[in-house]
């Protein structure tokens, strides 16, 4: 079992930036993924960013080159910077946590991102 807890978060104006976290604690192995995915009222939970063990990324087409995803070395924090926000980023934001061997995942508490004009 993962336990994901997740910070960060907050009110933040159209241009602006804002950094998440989350943190993996538990049953933490490898081959994993840690990656992020939001959703606003009315709408399906999408993509925003995942990493990979070894490293490869992958993001939403909507946030290329504003958001960028990376975790610490022992992989057990993932961090999402996000830059140049948009109305339309406007979201809960939650962590995700994948093993890619045992095929199960966990989900953090969410944390709301609100951009404002």
């Amino acid at each position: 079992q993962v336990q994901l807890v997740e910070s960060g978060g907050g009110l933040v104006q159209v241009g602006g930036s804002l950094s998440l976290s989350c943190t993996a604690s538990g049953s933490v192995f490898k081959p994993n993924a840690m990656g992020w995915y939001r959703q606003s009222p009315g709408t399906q939970r999408e993509l925003v960013a995942v990493t990979f063990t070894g490293g490869v990324t992958n993001y939403g087409d909507s946030v290329k080159g504003r958001f960028t995803i990376s975790r610490d070395s022992a992989e057990s924090t993932v961090y999402l910077q996000m830059n140049n926000l948009q109305r339309e980023d406007t979201a809960v934001y939650y962590c995700n946590f994948r093993d890619l061997r045992l095929h199960n995942d966990a989900w953090g508490q969410g944390t709301q991102v609100t951009v404002s004009s």
